[in-house]
């Protein structure tokens, strides 16, 4: 097994086994709105960019909600097919999932006939983090491919405080973070 595979699955047991025992009223609570500083990133009438979250990741629903009350747009990561680069579509409404349909790999995504966006600010998931801002994601390559050819969009991460890791086997294609956003502190440099 490499070294990237073992410590997904480390880092997924460590995430999954801490967001299992906290209560659901703290879990609410958690990533609530999105700090001055990073709301400050999208000026009004901004596009921002989050991930449907699954199981255990940091949830991005209450910031989708803020930015989209407070004059941004939000959109979500889109895919045609599998194997199709990532796109974003406009997520109009992230109060509910009822625009949403499953997408190629499992996730909730804009229907087809949503419009395309281009963010100007992303909340990009993550399995893993250092304080420097290197991530270790699902291992799709969607993100860092979708980053490289953006090169001028801000991504951020947001991560529950266990997944941070003192350093990551990093390769060339991966894309380090401006910074990541934790319950109880931001990495990096905004």
């Amino acid at each position: 097994m490499d070294e990237k595979k073992a410590l997904r699955e480390r880092l997924r047991k460590a995430r999954k086994d801490h967001v299992d025992s906290l209560p659901q009223t703290i879990r609410a609570l958690m990533f609530l709105r999105p700090p001055v500083m990073v709301a400050n990133l999208a000026a009004e009438g901004a596009t921002v960019a989050v991930y449907h979250a699954i199981h255990g990741e940091a949830p991005t629903r209450s910031y989708a909600k803020w930015f989209s009350e407070n004059g941004r747009q939000v959109a979500l990561p889109w895919f045609a097919e599998k194997g199709a680069p990532m796109q974003f579509k406009l997520w109009r409404n992230p109060y509910d999932d009822e625009e949403l349909v499953t997408g190629p790999y499992g996730a909730p995504q804009p229907a087809p006939d949503a419009p395309f966006a281009d963010p100007d600010l992303v909340f990009v998931p993550l399995v893993g983090f250092t304080a420097e801002g290197q991530r270790l994601g699902q291992g799709g390559g969607h993100y860092d491919r979708w980053l490289a050819a953006n090169a001028g969009v801000t991504a951020l991460g947001m991560a529950w405080d266990c997944q941070m890791v003192e350093s990551l086997p990093c390769e060339a294609h991966d894309v380090p973070l401006r910074a990541i956003i934790t319950p109880s502190r931001l990495y990096g440099e905004l």
